[in-house]
Parts: structure tokens; C-alpha cells; sequence
């Protein structure tokens, strides 16, 4: 489930909360916890999520990880495997402003990526050592300083291997 898309998704929809969400993302803002909490949630009920799942840019705050960690107690769901991306701030932003150009991206200006490297260096980075110290056996970093397919072969064998 990445976060991103679903978001972009709901701002397809052309009503007053994708306006809203349209604003928040185009200025490089984090969409609300509430909010992405709920739609979270939402999805991970779903059929489709009923034989496991990815998250992709959820949680990035505590509060988010506080409240996944409720919702899988709640529901009885295991956290199997954690995945950090080891990558250096300069290599994200040429990244995203090469996928802008290919993707036709308006979320993905210069002042959007600087602005959510900040907020990922605030609110998202504490979570690093949060899910190291709670859970080390299912915590791995990768690094992404690489060719995609490199990247892509080191996740199927974690997950091949089960070295979790």
C-alpha cells in the first residue's frame, strides 16, 4: 500500500477533500495523521490485504506508529519484516526530479522535495530507532545507493531467505 498513490488517487476524485489534499501535498506538507490513519486502516481491512501487505510511506510520524501497532494488536495482524532505506538526501532529491520529469509530477519541485526531506529528518528519522529497538530481528537496512534491480534482488532475499 503506498501511501503516495492512494493519495493521488483520492485527488482524482475532484471533491473538496482532494482539494485539500491537493494543497497539503503540492506544498510538500505531510498529510495529517488522522487522516492518513484512517485511510490506512480502511485499506488494510480490505480483501486484498487479507494474505499480507507492503506499506510504503506509512507510518512517518510516532503518532502513526502508535497507532498501527494498536490497529495490528486490535486485529491481530503480525509485523513480519521492516525495511529501512539507507539513501543520501542529495541522491533523493535528483531521484525525484528525474521521475518528475518522466512521471509529469507537480508535487515533485525543488522547494516540495527540500520541504519533505525536512519533515523526513523531523518526524520520520525518530522512527528509525524506534522500530530498531523494538523489534531487531525483523528490522534491516538496505542500501539504496544502488541500481533499482540491486535493490529489488536484496528484498527478495530477505524475504526469500526469511533471515527474519
Amino acid at each position: 500500500l503506498s501511501t503516495g498513490e492512494i493519495l493521488r488517487d483520492i485527488m482524482e476524485e475532484k471533491n473538496d477533500f482532494s482539494n485539500k489534499l491537493k494543497k497539503i501535498m503540492s506544498s510538500g506538507d505531510l498529510v495529517s495523521d488522522d487522516i492518513l490513519n484512517k485511510i490506512i486502516s480502511q485499506k488494510l481491512l480490505t480483501n486484498e490485504c487479507l494474505k499480507g501487505f507492503v506499506l510504503d510511506g506509512y507510518p512517518r510520524t510516532v503518532s502513526q506508529s502508535i497507532f498501527l501497532n494498536n490497529f495490528f494488536q486490535k486485529n491481530n495482524i503480525d509485523l513480519n519484516l521492516i525495511i529501512n532505506f539507507n539513501l543520501d538526501f542529495k541522491i533523493i532529491k535528483k531521484r525525484i526530479i528525474n521521475r518528475s520529469r518522466i512521471e509529469k509530477r507537480t508535487d515533485d519541485s525543488v522547494k516540495v522535495i527540500e520541504n519533505r526531506l525536512s519533515k523526513y529528518s523531523d518526524e520520520t528519522k525518530p522512527l528509525l530507532s524506534l522500530y530498531f529497538t523494538q523489534h531487531p530481528k525483523i528490522y534491516f537496512n538496505i542500501n539504496a545507493d544502488q541500481e533499482i534491480e540491486k535493490i529489488q534482488k536484496d528484498i527478495e532475499n530477505l524475504i526469500e531467505n526469511g533471515n527474519f
